[in-house]
């Protein structure tokens, strides 16, 4: 009996005359080995699984289910949101508001009381147009959309990015309703 070594055919032509060999046991592009595992490929690539929408009261947020995601917090009396620790992994969380706040808050915070929030975020009151960017505080690990003054209504868009053990980056814009006020605070 043989010993299986994959599947594996060269000199395939697709369209144009290019050629490209296909091996299933180590998988290449133009001769370029592939390192993402299947799971990261489909993380990036899966149209279907981009938009998040959340309607629990909580969500704790992860790499494998969330990086580069779109996650839409449509929950009217508020979603507080809890993301991993920061490790430096590079992952990026993006959250938007499909339901305006009507109680409580949309709450973003850290896993830990080592992790902080830096960077930039642009609160526009839907009334008047107005528009104020507040920078974070010292030690910033929560970021609170009220509903009103600092955010919360529908649209927008807040990025976070872990880049270092223990701190996350921040930019991105949201929509209030009365005069601005920062969402940033240090309360984990």
């Amino acid at each position: 009996m043989g010993v299986y070594r994959g599947i594996t055919q060269d000199n395939v032509t697709i369209q144009g005359g290019t050629a490209y060999s296909l091996n299933l046991v180590t998988p290449s592009i133009g001769g370029t080995a592939l390192v993402a595992t299947a799971a990261e490929l489909n993380a990036v690539a899966s149209a279907s699984t981009r938009l998040v929408p959340v309607t629990a009261a909580t969500l704790a947020v992860t790499v494998a289910s969330h990086d580069q995601k779109i996650i839409v917090l449509n929950r009217a009396a508020g979603v507080t949101v809890t993301l991993p620790a920061a490790t430096g992994s590079g992952a990026v969380f993006r959250f938007t508001v499909g339901t305006a706040v009507t109680s409580n808050s949309d709450i973003i915070k850290v896993a830990d009381a080592s992790d902080v929030i830096q960077g930039v975020l642009t609160v526009s009151d839907l009334a008047d147009g107005s528009a104020v960017s507040f920078g974070t505080v010292a030690a910033s690990d929560t970021i609170t959309l009220n509903g009103t003054t600092t955010g919360g209504r529908l649209g927008g868009m807040i990025t976070l990015t872990d880049i270092a053990t223990d701190l996350y980056t921040v930019t991105g814009a949201t929509v209030g309703n009365g005069t601005e006020a920062t969402p940033f605070s240090a309360t984990v």
